[in-house]
């Protein structure tokens, strides 16, 4: 389907999960511990557990306001997707919304699943069970096309092991191109610790990438909290912030280094930072490394440029600046449908106006994703 001459494989393009998903596909035992989504509208979130209580989210309310009304977005929001709203959110609305918007192939990620493990208090072997609940009905959302719809699983970060087992099954059996894990620590172990190497292992023999993704709510500690309730600033910080802490960790804290083939992307958090940050985690190195990164043999930013890979959104003008530091092989596109930063259906169509070479677009639309979620990506 060419956009204006251009293929785009979007990096990171969400589904909207039925709020009955944990209750449909979660393992019996655990079933009655599952969550359940509020309401199906993609501007209400919200998941309570069988207690009544918040899941996965502060108490307040920081998504809809407490007390001042959703406000014009949200509202908007309501009217932009209501089509999709009253037709299920299903694969085939899905692809409309991809014919839409000139998408050749996605790769998806979640929604509300993305607060499903966003609290420290799970045991591990429910959390593995509600992960494999949701990559259980992703895959049956990804029989519509799956050629066109690309899966990527849930892991959980409580047991190393559960996350192994877990990345075997749904790239081996499912055929799922990479999986995913919130860029917000939330099992009280940062990225770098030793403890997730046998994860980042498996990803390397599978040959399938780490994508950290970010949400502006969490029930664990978030740098957006200091904002409550305010969202508009919780949400300005929480997916850039997080973001960075996360590429430290995996740049500097000596991830790239002890797996080499390790391939990951730090997804809808924007781009225009990594210059910044690049520069200062190698400035930092160069002051500090030799007592607390001994066993780094290059710079952070040669790992990030050997094996990094980061998203810009339709319209984020200063994507010039990230290409200009680090060139156009580590960027990837996403046009964050159906997400509130979503320009749906014009996000292809704004990203094709922004100041970069068509060769720089080229490479962001396609080339660079199909570079990370691998082969398997047809072309």
């Amino acid at each position: 389907m060419a956009k204006n001459g251009f293929r785009i494989l979007d990096s990171d393009m969400h589904i909207m999960e039925p709020p009955d998903l944990w209750q449909r596909y979660t393992d019996a035992p655990f079933r009655h511990r599952a969550p359940v989504g509020l309401m199906e509208n993609v501007r209400d979130l919200r998941m309570i557990g069988p207690d009544g209580e918040p899941w996965g989210r502060p108490p307040a309310n920081t998504e809809l306001g407490t007390g001042r009304g959703p406000g014009r977005k949200f509202a908007a929001d309501y009217v932009r997707y209501q089509s999709h709203h009253d037709r299920g959110w299903t694969s085939e609305v899905q692809i409309e919304a991809m014919d839409a918007e000139g998408i050749d192939v996605a790769v998806l990620y979640p929604t509300r699943g993305l607060h499903t493990l966003a609290r420290s208090d799970l045991d591990a072997p429910f959390a593995a069970a509600l992960a494999r609940a949701y990559n259980d009905w992703l895959y049956d959302f990804c029989q519509r096309d799956p050629d066109r719809l690309i899966g990527v699983g849930m892991i959980s970060p409580f047991d190393v092991e559960d996350a192994v087992t877990e990345t075997h099954r749904v790239v081996k059996e499912m055929g799922f191109r990479g999986v995913f894990v919130r860029a917000n620590v939330v099992s009280g172990r940062n990225w770098h610790d030793p403890y997730y190497d046998p994860l980042w292992s498996t990803l390397e023999e599978l040959d399938v990438p780490m994508g950290f993704h970010e949400s502006a709510t969490s029930a664990v500690p978030q740098v957006g909290d200091q904002f409550e309730p305010d969202f508009m600033l919780r949400h300005a910080f929480s997916h850039s912030v997080e973001q960075m802490l996360a590429m430290g960790a995996v740049c500097a804290g000596g991830v790239f280094e002890r797996h080499p083939r390790l391939r990951a992307a730090f997804l809808e958090g924007n781009c225009s930072w990594i210059p910044w940050l690049l520069w200062r985690l190698d400035e930092h190195w160069e002051m500090f490394g030799d007592v607390w990164s001994p066993d780094l043999k290059m710079l952070p930013s040669e790992y990030f440029k050997r094996q990094g890979y980061v998203s810009v959104d339709s319209d984020e003008n200063t994507v010039r600046y990230a290409i200009d530091y680090i060139g156009n092989d580590n960027i990837v596109f996403s046009t964050d449908f159906p997400h509130i930063d979503a320009k749906f259906p014009e996000g292809s169509e704004t990203f094709l106006q922004l100041p970069i070479t068509e060769e720089d677009k080229r490479k962001i639309l396609w080339d660079n994703c199909a570079t990370f979620y691998g082969t398997a990506v047809k072309v």
